[in-house]
């Protein structure tokens, strides 16, 4: 799924499964620009560096110079796209590069293939591009199939890049270890960066991109934005799919859960627990924080719901339900 710097905007898109299924067979096919256009929401892009005969071990970290230079191209070229998508839909694109370089076995040279990437990621990065109509994101990954022993691009790499480059950091929820969080890196981070890039997504063994739930992690991840104030300087994107379930439904749980922890987020009475903190009154402060958990957050966001003129609870299932016999099952 494509990321989004504004995922609150997004979700406040009412699903509309009204056009007919003759309707859609007439028309002609919209694009996702034209759609978005028409939404009034933004677009993200997220460069593959994968799928394609070039694309072996190694993209832009491979030892052929010829074969480098190729993917340098692709990587400047997602660049102009994304900034044509942020021009014309009159907000900024967020255009992130990931590439699944690494090996499988324990290598002997770390070090050659990271110089290689650096000088890539120069060459993709040297064209100035307007921040109003691109901002450029990289992000790194603990291991992936194919490169579980070594990863080119791993986080404290990409975090030296995007502190020296002044491009964008991306914190995918799902790229670390299966026990590891990333809520204490965001303030971490935060400290020399002006802005970052969200994935959040829900990791489940090795696999990082399953429907995002309303659980303790993103719940800590709200918190952490909004305790440290730092909505305003991240771009929330939420980076999931799975085909085993309805993708349009998909899309709607993983949303308003990361709505729902950011509603939560914002109701915690973060004032009162930073004055007892800085009285040292740290029991007064457990006590707050276990008091909070029991309060009806779940009330304020059916009066969200009402007031955006969005189904209540789970009432919107019937949409989707109206949508798979009257689109999808016509698609099989």
């Amino acid at each position: 799924m494509p990321a989004s710097a504004g995922v609150v905007q997004e979700a406040g898109v009412p699903f509309r499964p009204s056009i007919s299924t003759r309707q859609r067979r007439q028309e002609p096919k919209a694009s996702r620009l034209s759609v978005a256009q028409s939404l009034g929401i933004g677009l993200d892009f997220n460069p593959t560096f994968f799928a394609h005969p070039l694309a072996t071990s190694f993209t832009l970290a491979h030892p052929d110079k010829t074969t480098r230079e190729f993917w340098v191209r692709h990587g400047k070229a997602c660049r102009a796209i994304g900034a044509a998508m942020g021009k014309t839909l009159g907000t900024p694109c967020v255009t992130n590069l990931w590439i699944p370089d690494g090996m499988k076995d324990t290598p002997v040279d770390r070090i050659a293939p990271r110089e290689r990437l650096l000088e890539s990621l120069d060459a993709v990065f040297k064209d100035p591009i307007d921040r109003a109509h691109n901002l450029d994101a990289v992000e790194g990954k603990l291991f992936g199939l194919g490169f579980e022993s070594y990863t080119v691009g791993s986080h404290e790499f990409y975090f030296g890049y995007a502190l020296t480059r002044h491009v964008l950091y991306t914190l995918d929820t799902g790229h670390y270890h299966p026990t590891e969080t990333i809520t204490d890196k965001l303030s971490a981070v935060m400290v020399y960066l002006p802005e970052i890039l969200l994935h959040v997504s829900r990791g489940v063994r090795w696999d990082s991109d399953h429907v995002v739930v309303l659980n303790d992690d993103l719940e800590a991840i709200a918190q952490e934005l909004v305790r440290g104030n730092f909505l305003g300087r991240t771009h929330i994107g939420l980076d999931y799919f799975d085909a085993s379930i309805n993708r349009v439904a998909a899309w709607v749980i993983g949303t308003r859960n990361m709505l729902k922890a950011l509603l939560e987020a914002l109701l915690e009475p973060s004032a009162i627990l930073r004055q007892q903190e800085t009285a040292t009154d740290y029991t007064s402060r457990l006590a707050t924080q276990e008091e909070f958990k029991a309060l009806p957050w779940g009330a304020v966001w059916d009066y969200y719901a009402a007031i955006a003129n969005q189904p209540p609870r789970a009432a919107w299932m019937d949409d989707i339900k109206q949508y798979e016999r009257d689109v999808l099952a016509e698609r099989q």
